[in-house]
């Protein structure tokens, strides 16, 4: 099973296809997905992308953390699952 990545302060410029390609070289990227809001379909500047391992993932957090795409410096770590992200509600 793959490892879910959280890849936040996307520009609002930057597509799925771009995003795909930014990992590509760190393995097989099984789905990249750019959060919209749903009334605008505007981007929210977050979105996720999905290694095919963990490796892959751990690799792709070390080679994308940081770099700029669209002039945005991004921020790549292991996505929370919903019931992690809910319990640290405070």
């Amino acid at each position: 099973m793959g490892k879910k990545l959280y890849v936040g302060n996307l520009s609002f410029n930057t597509t799925e296809e771009s995003l795909r390609n930014l990992f590509q070289p760190y393995g097989t990227v099984v789905s990249a997905q750019i959060v919209t809001d749903r009334y605008t379909g505007n981007s929210r500047g977050f979105g996720f992308v999905e290694m095919s391992s963990d490796d892959e993932a751990t690799k792709a957090i070390a080679g994308t953390n940081g770099t700029e795409i669209d002039g945005r410096a991004l921020k790549v770590n292991e996505a929370m699952d919903k019931t992690r992200r809910s319990n640290n509600r405070y």
